[in-house]
């Protein structure tokens, strides 16, 4: 049965980098002679100029429709005025909302030829590679009662972080079952000293352990992770958490491997239908001059075929062809120690000479 891929571009530099993404699925198509099809929509500002609104629902029913979805970035200036339910943002917030996008992987890893390229030590960020699983529909962002108050005295504003038993199990048992395979370390980070949702995730993460009693589970305070992240990042295998920590967490991790161009992220549902998009934001900063770095899109691509597309040898490549891209010493802007690199539409060409390479070989 074919595979359907919805491509949204969205804003900034998100139409650049998943036009290089598209570049090398259109290879990957007929060079492995793929049964998938794909379609490109628009989201964000660039949906909001031509229909009013950030999600349409031509767009929403796409991505219903489809068994991955690849997403380039949202957001810019000129949209910054608008109300809260017309910002280019709501349609991320929209999607994962409408498809039960529960689960956010996000790798943070480190290539060691770039280690200098980190604002942390060689010694300490070698051979990072940690994954962070995020809860990434329920907690403070989408609890309910929320609010301003504006005629209070004096005015005040509120959220409600909250969480029930099954959204801590399911999010649980995917970063359980990621741990199982990788080193079978888990730590479980939450603010249990202060706040009852904390313990009452505590208390569920510690019950559902006794699931995988060959998985090593710590728990840690949100304050003191971001501290551990920073001085002994290889302590950690696998970190879990709530919506916000994760949020900032996965921040801090992604600055470690010194350009946050390079890393990947998966958002599932519990069907295996996924949402895949770079960490990096939409950069309007150098939106339209070819200098962005489209990595992390490509590896997003690689994860929606490891995750949704079930084809582990075609993430297996893309995943080898940027290993050798780095170790061949090729560079983005962002990771160019000189003013040698490649700009943005060259990196495709560059990775599809390597798969042939790597392809013929074998």
């Amino acid at each position: 049965m074919s595979k359907r891929i919805l491509i949204l571009p969205g804003d900034g530099i998100g139409p650049e980098v998943t036009g290089s993404a598209i570049e090398l699925l259109s290879f990957l198509q007929s060079f492995f002679s793929l049964d998938l099809t794909f379609k490109i929509e628009d989201v964000g500002g660039t949906a909001f100029d031509k229909t009013g609104y950030p999600l349409p629902i031509k767009t929403l029913e796409e991505a219903k429709k489809s068994d991955a979805i690849l997403f380039g970035a949202v957001g810019g200036p000129q949209w910054e005025s608008l109300d809260w339910d017309k910002r280019p943002e709501q349609a991320l917030l929209g999607l994962r909302k409408e498809l039960g996008l529960f689960a956010n992987l996000r790798p943070a890893f480190l290539f060691n030829e770039l280690a200098s390229a980190s604002p942390i030590k060689k010694e300490i960020i070698d051979n990072l590679n940690i994954l962070i699983v995020r809860e990434l529909t329920g907690g403070i962002y989408f609890g309910e009662p929320r609010g301003i108050n504006s005629s209070s005295n004096p005015p005040s504003a509120f959220n409600t972080m909250i969480y029930d038993k099954n959204e801590i199990e399911r999010i649980g048992r995917i970063a359980f079952e990621s741990a199982m395979k990788r080193n079978k370390k888990l730590c479980s980070v939450d603010k249990a000293n202060v706040l009852e949702v904390s313990k009452f995730w505590r208390e569920i993460i510690s019950n559902l352990s006794k699931d995988y009693p060959e998985v090593e589970l710590t728990h840690q305070l949100a304050d003191n992770t971001a501290m551990q992240l920073v001085l002994d990042p290889n302590q950690f295998d696998v970190i879990v958490s709530s919506n916000l920590f994760g949020d900032i967490l996965s921040d801090i991790a992604a600055t470690l491997t010194g350009s946050i161009g390079m890393l990947p992220s998966a958002s599932l549902n519990s069907s295996s239908q996924g949402m895949y998009e770079p960490c990096h934001g939409s950069a309007p900063d150098i939106a339209g001059k070819n200098s962005a770095n489209p990595l992390a899109m490509i590896l997003s691509l690689a994860m929606a075929f490891r995750y949704s597309l079930n084809n582990n040898q075609v993430a297996n490549i893309i995943e080898e062809s940027i290993k050798n891209f780095i170790s061949k010493g090729l560079r983005t802007h962002d990771i160019a120690s000189d003013a040698t690199f490649l700009r943005t539409d060259q990196v495709a060409p560059k990775l599809i000479d390597i798969i042939e390479e790597i392809s013929s070989a074998r």
